[in-house]
């Protein structure tokens, strides 16, 4: 109710012949009543979204499963000479599955995630796993960073203390954050989605905002993400300036706009379009099955737990900057972390949820920008070799800073956790005074 209704009301309901007292009695009792109006709503909504600590707890018939499965996998044949471009080297996944159903120890990875702050939110009735860890500073800054595919929450695992206590790394406590990390819909922990539109990046953007503002009760925060999560990042700040100071994402994160009206392509974004279009023809078909036919795929890897591993192994190998190695970025026991926590849940045919959605309910229109500051980091080996110019991030992006890594991959938050933490506290600084 504005002011001019208070006041009419006011006018009509005044009873004439009283006391002052009466008078004022009158007027606070309006004002006490048109502040119940207004915030009764949102003390109902948060009702709605109850936070519970959450403890990973897989039953041991699981486990028992899972590495009777592992010792009657039915290998198959190899081309011969074929290494790894034929797909997922046969003689590296024997030894990763045989070290899997022998040395890898669950429990032990279980009670290392249980050491974090672990939660569960009802959000609307959607539940969101998510890690808040509190940052060690005098201010710390609010941030939500997001994973993407084909990794998890265990992903971001070695820039969290970096970024909550700087100090500890020999950096300024100023720099401090508070890290929120939410599980995406499907993945994890978190609840699923029964249908594609509860998995658009605009949708996850909307519920991570929830999270934020309405769960945690953060007026402002960062925002930070690559790969999908990078998509929903990229959402956050377009539909969310009035909450979100920045953003900051690994790569171009983001559709432009290309119809009618935009700009002319430059020569070194059409080099860009045909190296990006190549890489799709060579690398991309496990997009395109998860694109098109994702059920059919969901049954052999929801089974094997053999076929999962070589799924998602064979991605980490070819887009990380490990020159053909994989475990000289990754140890088995991050590798089959991640693989597990997909097994485990059986959330593979519900990762592939997002790759689904139509490109065009994810993709910026004509006139959405990104309009708070961003930042974009470049690393070399981030899917494919062939650059993202700059002008490309321009049509989406406010960038305010731009840096291209010396080294680093898709992973760059397992790769070069120091490489991304630096960038991410320099981009920041100047935006904390905003809050």
């Amino acid at each position: 109710m504005g002011s001019l209704p208070l006041f009419l009301t006011a006018i009509f309901r005044w009873p004439r012949g009283r006391f002052w007292w009466q008078y004022l009695f009158f007027w606070v009792d309006l004002f006490f009543s048109e502040i119940l109006r207004m915030t009764l709503p949102m003390i109902e909504r948060r009702s709605d979204m109850r936070v519970q600590a959450f403890t990973i707890t897989i039953a041991q018939s699981t486990l028992d499963d899972l590495r009777e499965r592992l010792a009657r996998t039915r290998w198959p044949d190899e081309a011969e000479g074929a290494a790894w471009e034929y797909g997922t080297n046969l003689d590296y996944l024997k030894t990763l599955v045989d070290y899997w159903q022998h040395e890898f120890d669950w429990r032990a990875q279980e009670a290392k995630l249980n050491q974090l702050a672990q939660f569960r939110a009802d959000i609307d009735g959607f539940g969101v796993h998510f890690l808040h860890e509190r940052g060690q500073g005098p201010n710390p800054l609010p941030l939500v960073i997001t994973h993407g595919w084909p990794s998890s929450f265990t992903e971001l695992l070695k820039i969290l203390p970096r970024l909550t206590d700087p100090a500890r790394y020999g950096g300024d406590p100023a720099d401090a954050f508070d890290v929120v990390v939410p599980s995406l819909p499907g993945y994890g922990f978190s609840d699923r989605s029964p249908q594609p539109e509860g998995v658009t990046e605009a949708k996850i953007a909307e519920v991570w905002s929830h999270l934020m503002t309405d769960v945690l009760g953060y007026s402002h925060f960062g925002a930070h993400g690559g790969d999908i999560g990078g998509w929903v990042t990229s959402q956050l700040g377009r539909l969310y300036p009035q909450q979100v100071i920045g953003i900051h994402v690994n790569g171009v994160c983001a559709r432009p706009y290309r119809g009618p009206e935009a700009r002319p392509l430059s020569e070194q974004e059409r080099t860009f379009l045909a190296g990006q279009a190549r890489w799709e023809r060579e690398e991309g078909a496990y997009a395109h099955l998860q694109h098109t036919k994702p059920q059919t795929l969901a049954y052999g890897l929801n089974d094997s737990p053999a076929g999962l591993a070589a799924w998602i192994v064979e991605k980490f190998r070819s887009w990380s900057d490990c020159d053909g190695e994989v475990e000289r970025r990754f140890t088995k026991e991050e590798l089959l972390t991640n693989i597990s926590l997909y097994w485990l849940t059986q959330t593979i045919n519900s990762s592939f949820l997002p790759y689904y959605v139509d490109d065009e309910r994810n993709s910026f229109h004509k006139g959405e920008l990104v309009e708070v500051p961003c930042a974009v980091a470049m690393f070399p080996k981030n899917l494919a070799d062939y650059p993202f110019p700059r002008e490309w991030a321009e049509r989406v992006y406010n960038v305010q800073r731009w840096t291209e890594m010396p080294r680093g991959g898709h992973f760059a938050a397992m790769e070069e956790p120091e490489l991304l933490v630096e960038d991410m506290r320099a981009f920041f600084r100047p935006l904390r005074a905003s809050i």
